[in-house]
Order: structure tokens, then C-alpha cells, then sequence
């Protein structure tokens, strides 16, 4: 029985079993993308500017990352919606449908949910830690300054 249920469900494939088309990039955006990504240890993909997000989840994205203290020297943001082939060309280069995007030391790391979910687990963090991409931490105790007064005649 159950055989005959595989034969005659063969009659009764649909197209939307077919596997779509895959669009490439162009060698030109792939290297493109490939220095933007390389440009800093965390790389945000984002609509707006860290300064003026344009969409509530590069907002969130932005101020978490910002929460975490990531050291803005090491941090480099993209605005997809300045130029349509970065916004198109950049989710066909991770694979990942939405924007933001969010990468580290040359890693896709993932999109606000996954930041987020990370960020509550501490994983964010660990990551950011890891690959040297937080605000140096002061040193809590001050250094004795070897202060000498001047001469003064």
C-alpha cells in the first residue's frame, strides 16, 4: 500500500517541486563585496547610515551592536539602499534573503534576529570578544604617574 502511494504520487508533482533558477553576481560585485566584508572585523550590510537607520531592524541591529560595546575604529557600515546592485548583490553573496547583515572577521554571522537571539545569549559577545572587535577595557586601578616638579627659577 504504502508502495503504491509512492508510484501514483508521482502523477501528481507540482511545479512548485522545481528547483528555481539560481542568479549569480558578477565577478566585479562578488569582489566588491569580498573587500567591503574584508574592510573591518564587523561589516553591517544595513539600510541607512549607523547615524540615520532606515528600517527598524538596522536600528535594533546598530544599537545592540553599540551595547556591546563594539570599538567603532574596527566597524564599517554599507548603506544598501545608496546603490540596488550592493542591496541585491549582497543577498545572493550570503544567501541570506534580509537586510541588515551582520559579519565578523570575514564570517556571516546573520540578520537582526539572529544578532538579537545571540545577544541574549551572550554569544554575541563571546564573538565580538573573541575577534578583538570591543572597546579596550580602562584599567580599573590607575597607574602611578612618576611626576617630578619642575624647576622653576
Amino acid at each position: 500500500m504504502f508502495r503504491r502511494a509512492l508510484v501514483n504520487s508521482s502523477r501528481f508533482q507540482t511545479v512548485s517541486t522545481r528547483i528555481a533558477p539560481a542568479r549569480f553576481i558578477s565577478t566585479e560585485i562578488k569582489d566588491a563585496l569580498d573587500k567591503a566584508v574584508a574592510s573591518s572585523p564587523v561589516v553591517l550590510f544595513m539600510k541607512g547610515t549607523p547615524e540615520f537607520p532606515q528600517c527598524g531592524f538596522s536600528r535594533a541591529t546598530i544599537q545592540m551592536l553599540g551595547q556591546q560595546g563594539v570599538d567603532p575604529d574596527k566597524f564599517s557600515a554599507y548603506n544598501v539602499l545608496e546603490d540596488p546592485e550592493l542591496r541585491e548583490g549582497i543577498k545572493e553573496y550570503s544567501s541570506w534573503p534580509t537586510i541588515p547583515q551582520l559579519y565578523v572577521n570575514k564570517e556571516f554571522v546573520g540578520g537582526c534576529d539572529i544578532v538579537m537571539s545571540m545577544a541574549k545569549t551572550g554569544e554575541l559577545a563571546e564573538l565580538l570578544e573573541a575577534n578583538d572587535a570591543l572597546i579596550p577595557e580602562e584599567d580599573e586601578e590607575p597607574q602611578s604617574a612618576n611626576i617630578k616638579p619642575s624647576d622653576r627659577s
